[in-house]
């Protein structure tokens, strides 16, 4: 089944690409019309932003509430599992009794070494705590400078998550533990999906339509231009960043829970 439906998906992958303008060629008449239109109109020199921010920023609403959706659902998900499988063990139905953990529930050996996956080296671990500051500062600029450069909230909201990554694998559970505290990540997410929301009403109050672009457009190249565009993009990234990183941190956790019961 499989490699009857990769033979098909492949075929209309080549039809698709044999169809395309050639390099140079676009024939798109409202991307042509954008490209033209959009720094004047909205003062951002990053017209993807502008585009997904404000011409079509309703869509980006939706994208980011799957986002928002899916990880809150993911999350209560392993969460109720995790409580069910210690709920077992208090009652010593299966695996590994209380003695192997900590009371708060997490394997002890982990909790005292702060140990990372199976693997990680000095260099590794070295290399990856020198990068983590880079890489937090690079998710920042992404996320906050969206209206002027390539990047905006989404990029910069992965960015951000990749930096505590990186933390576990250089530096263990514990070291992770310390600076993914989760209700700050909880309120993060929920911070960025009801700001977007917000943002939306504000301009519904200020222009008469949701999402309006109400705020000053500023000058083409400063920081304080496109209006909402820099403020969207910025709370995306808050979302992003807040719902990639409780994803991870409760992998590790299933992770770790799963490893210390086998």
């Amino acid at each position: 089944m499989f490699a009857v439906a990769a033979v098909a998906l492949g075929a209309l992958l080549i039809a698709g690409l044999g169809g395309l303008p050639a390099f140079g060629h676009y024939a798109g008449v409202y991307g042509r019309e954008v490209a033209h239109l959009a720094v004047t109109e909205r003062k951002a020199t990053d017209v993807v932003n502008t585009v997904t921010f404000d011409y079509r920023g309703l869509d980006t609403m939706g994208e980011e509430f799957i986002l928002f959706a899916s990880s809150t659902g993911l999350v209560v998900l392993l969460r109720e599992q995790r409580d069910e499988r210690r709920q077992a063990d208090e009652r010593g139905d299966q695996g590994v009794g209380n003695d192997d953990r900590e009371p708060g529930g997490e394997p002890a050996e982990e909790l005292v070494t702060g140990r990372g996956p199976r693997g990680t080296t000095p260099v590794l671990s070295a290399v990856g705590r020198f990068l983590v500051g880079p890489i937090l500062v690079l998710g920042v600029y992404l996320a906050s400078h969206g209206q002027l450069t390539p990047g905006g909230g989404f990029q910069g909201g992965v960015v951000l998550a990749a930096a505590v990554v990186l933390v576990y694998v250089a530096g263990g559970r514990l070291a992770m533990a310390r600076i993914r505290p989760t209700a700050a990540m909880e309120v993060s997410e929920a911070l960025g999906a009801g700001g977007y929301a917000a943002i939306g009403v504000a301009g519904l109050i200020a222009g008469g339509r949701f999402l309006t672009n109400f705020l000053p457009l500023g000058t083409p190249g400063s920081f304080l231009s496109g209006g909402t565009i820099a403020s969207l993009s910025a709370i995306v990234g808050l979302e992003v960043g807040g719902a990639l990183t409780l994803i991870v941190s409760e992998f590790v956790d299933q992770g770790l829970l799963v490893g210390v019961r086998r």
